[in-house]
């Protein structure tokens, strides 16, 4: 869905790498994060963490479940109290409806799920590219890293011969 115009920046503060060896990653979605005052700041200083985050649908809503971003250790006062022991929240993602309802469809099919696979701000505001994936079997798993160690294996062979 959301494809990257050309000269359009944008800098990513964390990616998923696990995401595409333990799934086939399909159709991605840019999603919009509500965010507190505090958590943008940690946000922009790439103190985030997508590895273990989900996307559920409920009630006509996407959330980002289980992601983890701390407070801002500079932060003060009542956000900061307030937001103690809660960074693993679950946050509001901002998709149109016709974007849900996709997603929506696509977890409903077994053995698909919706994760993050990165994290990046454009423009000043925090995005994440949610993509669908399903899991990979063991042998597509053991497939990827002996791909993975074969071009390792060029590459070095290519190195030591200049």
């Amino acid at each position: 869905m959301s494809q990257h115009k050309q000269g359009e920046d944008f800098q990513v503060v964390a990616s998923n790498r696990r995401a595409s060896f333990d799934y086939a990653l399909g159709e991605r979605f840019e999603a919009g994060v509500v965010l507190t005052g505090g958590e943008i700041k940690s946000a922009r200083a790439g103190k985030l963490d997508l590895r273990d985050a989900f996307v559920q649908v409920r009630n006509g809503e996407a959330w980002l479940v289980n992601a983890y971003i701390p407070i801002f250790e500079r932060s003060t006062g009542f956000a900061r109290d307030a937001a103690k022991g809660n960074e693993r929240r679950d946050r509001k993602l901002l998709l149109h409806k016709r974007e849900i309802a996709e997603l929506e469809k696509g977890i409903a099919q077994k053995g698909y799920t919706a994760i993050p696979t990165r994290a990046y701000l454009k423009r000043g505001w925090l995005k994440v590219e949610v993509a669908l994936a399903k899991g990979k079997k063991l042998y597509d798993k053991r497939e990827a890293i002996a791909k993975r160690d074969a071009q390792r294996e060029v590459q070095r062979a290519l190195k030591e011969r200049d």
